[in-house]
């Protein structure tokens, strides 16, 4: 967990939301340079694709893709890295986030996305090299554990349904997702405070809530909000992530979210304006969450029955 710093991730999202990748927008050559960014540093830290396809893309089809607001999307790809568990292989933990963005407005404006979601992009990074380096020292998780940069989230969560629908290890298997969207900044109701958004975690598995908050206790302490947990929250956001095609299929899920801040959907989200030292302790929490859910002994459960 020491290894993740702010530094590193400001690094990468200088680079990840940087003029030169033009918004990000699905499918554009921007988004593209992105993702090759992020699949050569992998490499140089020894993290490999699943060895279930054949290299670190699922293409996501235009036709797949659709229309949206009268545009057409060229095919884009989910990419997806891995860490293989010892003991428990078979038994997936899939953390998620979401590289694309809206790329330009008419005026030619770039939308830099740095919170929305470069901020989880490289949170992602952070801890697959966190979990890398435990293996190299002899402590690899028990289970193994999935990262899922996915397209498409700004166009209806459309590459998160097509991994769902399409998956590079059966669903069943699939313990529990811990998506990032959202977690560089902080929104006016929490300026000034170490606090992290925590949405859906009770949803479908008691532990899972259980476990974040227990391993938040003994690591970062940060303040965790579950303001948009509640039903009647006019922002809906628990349906609004990824990891909502996960709990729609059965699968536990937590998204970690900042709150909506005036930069929001603004050319003005720029990489400038992350607070670093807070999402390097909203990172460490997903991380800690992350490698208590792959190293219990018993896999958490479905409890609680969806209402939806």
């Amino acid at each position: 967990m020491e290894s993740i710093s702010s530094a590193d991730l400001k690094k990468h999202l200088y680079i990840i939301a940087s003029d030169e990748m033009e918004g990000r927008e699905t499918g554009s050559e921007g988004q593209k340079r992105a993702g090759k960014y992020m699949i050569s540093e992998y490499k140089k830290m020894g993290v490999s694709h699943p060895n279930t396809i054949e290299s670190f893309y699922q293409t996501v089809p235009q036709e797949y893709l659709g229309a949206r607001r009268g545009k057409t999307y060229p095919e884009s790809e989910n990419i997806l890295t891995f860490i293989e568990g010892t003991e428990k292989p078979h038994e997936i933990i899939v953390l998620s986030a979401h590289y694309d963005h809206v790329g330009k407005n008419k005026a030619g404006e770039i939308f830099n996305g740095a919170d929305d979601d470069g901020s989880g992009t490289v949170a992602l990074m952070e801890i697959a090299e966190a979990f890398q380096l435990a293996k190299k020292a002899g402590k690899a998780p028990k289970r193994s554990v999935l990262f899922l940069h996915v397209t498409a989230e700004e166009i209806g969560l459309v590459g998160s349904k097509y991994y769902v629908e399409n998956p590079v290890f059966p669903l069943a298997n699939t313990v529990a997702n811990l998506n990032i969207d959202m977690i560089g900044r902080s929104d006016p109701e929490n300026k000034g405070k170490n606090y992290v958004y925590v949405i859906g975690s009770d949803k479908l598995s008691t532990s899972l809530k259980k476990i974040n908050e227990a391993s938040n206790a003994a690591t970062v302490n940060l303040e965790l909000n579950y303001k948009y947990d509640d039903p009647n929250d006019p922002e809906m956001l628990y349906y609004r992530s990824d990891h909502y095609n996960f709990a729609k299929n059965n699968v536990p899920a937590a998204f970690y979210f900042d709150g909506i801040h005036e930069d929001y959907h603004r050319p003005t989200d720029t990489p400038d304006k992350i607070d670093y030292e807070l999402l390097k302790k909203r990172t460490q929490l997903v991380f800690a969450t992350a490698w208590e859910l792959a190293n219990r002994e018993e896999r958490i459960v479905v409890d609680v029955k969806s209402s939806r």
